[in-house]
């Protein structure tokens, strides 16, 4: 993960990250802690990258 900045600005405010599940999309702020493990247990992955791996085989 990135580092994380701190600062004492008082206009920032916490960036709120969206993802998919089960076909629609909801705040990571919303999970139960079950499903919050499940999300930062997942593999990210890029479609040139993936794709550069299917045509290699």
């Amino acid at each position: 993960m990135a580092k994380q900045i701190l600062t004492n600005h008082p206009k920032r405010q916490r960036c709120e990250v969206w993802t998919r599940v089960m076909g629609y999309h909801r705040p990571t702020s919303a999970f139960n802690p079950g499903k919050l493990a499940e999300h930062n247990d997942r593999q990210f992955f890029t479609e040139s990258t993936s794709a550069k791996r299917i045509a290699a085989t």
